[in-house]
Order: structure tokens, then sequence, then C-alpha cells
């Protein structure tokens, strides 16, 4: 993959201007309509707003869809092995206009795409290519926030649809795309299955995942979501407690359905790097070389027990039951496999974690990082004994994993958050600027 390394050596350009900005976030709930469930911000009181100059031909797309065009259609990438050897599907963590620059990552190997709200508003914010639309919008009356979900229902029905024949061909199997819910609505129970319920209507693909964050006040969500028949991506999950919960809301969900399951398909996203970030700067405040020693490892052992609990609840009589209905494994997602220490190998949340039914979601800097020097071996399962000693490790030298997943997930939620804010904001300032131009 030396030429394809050649090819992408471009560099992303990007400057911020006009950053100062004011608002009052109070969020409130539309009473009544389409957008019933999804949290509204009217209150929105912009003073100016920031925005991001970049060239469309510089904006953030994996580098191996850039480039693809210049290789060989025909040419298996370890994507391609991944799959087919290791039985472990490798998804695309990004989503962009224009949706077809995901036709390359298809002919690559990628078998789904995960967005959210972080991914989006650098999306929106660093690039011309949802002006039009924002502007119709807005012309036909929809508030800020309106305009923000038809962009963002825009892009994942494009995106099903060209993962759709990938979802038909692998008879479910794979082809999907997740989008997710308001940030705003991650402690409302009501309000998220109200959420999901609207986007998979709205949405009407066979092939989205609405995805759902994995706090207390969800988990009732994920059930009453897949009892009314909508296939969720279950995100931010940062403990093995946490894991089994999301589990057994799936099963009770499952069980609460009449007739056939097979058309329900469920991932668990169970985040790695996030917690390596945590649990490393625990480790060096403790600063004993047992300590140290176990630095970089933490949340790829978590992971390899989530497998090992995977494994285990989708078994035996009661998943046996499920399974004569049809119902489909809710596969484990392993997310957050971008290395944040640059110390570590570039591949140390992907090469570590492969086995079978299981899902990967790569941003741009690990999945080309994989493809250019990856190795592929079933290695999720390879040494479990070794990996449940650092997790017990972890814990005797005072680093509760309990505590740790909660730190991550109050963490995860409220930067969800801030992207979506910050976002609408941006939005509003646009929308301000148009209406004093009209």
């Amino acid at each position: 993959m030396a030429a394809l390394k050649m090819y992408c050596s471009s560099a992303i350009v990007g400057t911020t201007i006009g950053t100062s900005l004011e608002s009052r976030t109070n969020g409130t709930t539309l009473a009544s309509g389409e957008f019933v469930g999804l949290k509204m911000m009217p209150s929105l009181k912009v003073a100016s707003f920031s925005t991001r100059s970049m060239p469309a031909s510089a904006a953030p797309l994996s580098q191996l869809a850039k480039c693809w065009n210049t290789l060989s259609t025909e040419k298996k990438t370890l994507l391609h092995d991944m799959y087919d050897q290791q039985k472990q599907s490798p998804w695309y963590d990004n989503l962009r206009r224009p949706v077809t620059m995901l036709e390359p990552l298809i002919k690559s190997g990628v078998r789904g795409v995960t967005s959210n709200p972080t991914i989006f508003e650098k999306a929106i914010t660093g690039s011309a290519e949802y002006d039009d639309q924002f502007r119709h919008c807005i012309r036909e009356g929809k508030n800020v926030e309106e305009a923000y979900w038809e962009l963002v229902i825009k892009d994942i029905q494009d995106a099903c649809d060209l993962f759709l024949p990938l979802y038909q061909k692998s008879a479910g199997i794979d082809g999907y795309i997740s989008v997710e819910v308001s940030p705003l609505l991650a402690n409302e129970t009501q309000q998220t299955i109200d959420s999901a319920k609207y986007l998979r209507k709205r949405v009407n693909r066979p092939n989205v995942l609405i995805k759902i964050p994995a706090t207390l006040e969800c988990i009732e969500s994920i059930k009453q979501v897949i009892a009314s028949s909508i296939s969720v991506n279950v995100t931010l999950i940062f403990s093995l407690a946490r894991y089994e919960a999301v589990i057994d809301a799936y099963l009770e969900g499952l069980e609460a359905v009449q007739g056939d399951l097979s058309k329900i398909a469920s991932v668990a996203s169970f985040f790695v790097s996030r917690v390596d970030s945590l649990v490393d700067k625990k480790l060096n405040a403790i600063g004993s070389e047992e300590a140290l020693e176990l630095k970089g490892k933490a949340a790829n052992a978590q992971a390899a027990l989530a497998f090992k609990l995977y494994q285990e609840k989708f078994s035996g009589p009661r998943w046996e039951a499920l399974a004569k209905r049809g119902a489909q494994k809710q596969r484990v997602l392993w997310a957050s496999t971008g290395v944040k220490d640059p110390s570590y190998p570039d591949t140390l949340y992907v090469n570590p974690l492969i086995g079978p039914e299981t899902v990967t979601t790569m941003p741009d800097v690990a999945l080309n990082a994989f493809v250019d020097h990856g190795t592929v071996a079933r290695t999720i399962d390879a040494n479990l004994g070794e990996a449940k000693r650092i997790y017990d490790k972890v814990e005797e030298l005072g680093i509760k994993w309990e505590e740790t997943g909660l730190q991550l997930e109050h963490e995860g939620v409220a930067s969800f958050k801030k992207s979506f804010t910050d976002l609408v904001q941006n939005l509003t300032g646009k929308a301000d600027a148009l209406a004093k131009s009209i």
C-alpha cells in the first residue's frame, strides 16, 4: 500500500474566523408536530458565529477513499481479508458530503458507516456542500434545528442507498448507516423513544441503525425501541456492567416482539481508546512500576472480556429460543478505535480486537493505518487469562471500573452535547445572516 500513501500525502487546510458567540441553550421540547421527541432550542441568541474556511478538495475524508480510483478497483485490501477470513466487519466512522465519496470505500471493503453529532458538526461547518439545502429549509420557514435534522437525514438516506446492495447481499448483516438521536435527550427515556421512532420513519430505509446512548435512563429506551422492531446501534458503552444491561435490554425487546425477528438488527458500541486515555492518566498518578506497566493495556483487556460476555449471553436456551424466530445476535462493535496517545502503535485498537461476529468502526487515520500495515488474525480471545489479570490489577490499584465507566459516559454525553449546540449556534448565525440578506 506504499503507492496508496504516496498518492495521499495532501494536507488538510482550515482556518477559523469570527469565533465570538453567546447563547442560551435551555432546551425545550416541541409539544406537537412531526418533531415530537426531538429537543428544540428556540432561545439561541447569537452575536456572531464561527465558520471554517476549507476547500472542498481538502475536506477530511479517508485517504483511501480519495485515492482509490488511482488504483485497481479489483484490488483486495486487508479490509476484505478482515471479513472474509475472520468475519469481522470493518465500518467507517465518518460521513460528509458528497456522500458519493463513500463509493471507493465500499470497493475497498468497508461494510457500514457510523456517524455522531461531532462528525456532523465538522462536516456541516467545514463544507459549503450543505449551504444550499440549509438556505432552502430556512426560506421554507423551518427553524434552525429542524433544518439541521433535514441536512442529517438527507446524508443518512443517501448513504443508506449507497450501501443497500451490500445490505441485501449480506442478508441484513452489514450495509448499515447509523444516525444518533439528539444528545440533549441522553437522560430522557420517553423522548429518546419518540425521537428514535421519528428518525426511523423519516429516514425510511431498512439499513438504518438508530443510535441510542447506553445511559441508565436510556436502557429502557433501547428495550422499547427494539420492541417496536427498530434496529439500534447502542453507543457510549464503557463498562462490562453497562454492556450486560444493554444486552439484556436487547433480549427483552426481542422477546416483546410477536412473530419474525429477522429484520431487527443491533450493534453494541463498546468504546476503547477513551478508556485508556482516562485509565492511563490514573496510572500515571499512581506512578508505581506495576501501575505504569499497565498503560495502554486496560482498554483492550476490558474489550476482550466484553467479547467473552457476548459469547456467553448469546448462547443457551434463552438465546436459542429467539434464534429459532430469526433473531440476529447483537454484535459488539469496537468504537473509539483511533489512537489518542501518539506513542502507541496506530493500529493498537484494531489489530488486537479482531474476532468473529464483531464490528470495528474506524476513523480515517486508523482505517488507513490498518489497510497499510495491519494484521489479520483472530486476536480478541487469544489470551483471555492475561486480559483478566490486567482488568483485575487495574481494580486492585484503586481504579474502579464502574466509576471509570460512569465518568467516561458523562464526558462522552457532554462532548456530543457541545458539538450539537455549537453546530446549532453556528447555523443560527447563518440563518440570521441569510435573513438580513433577503
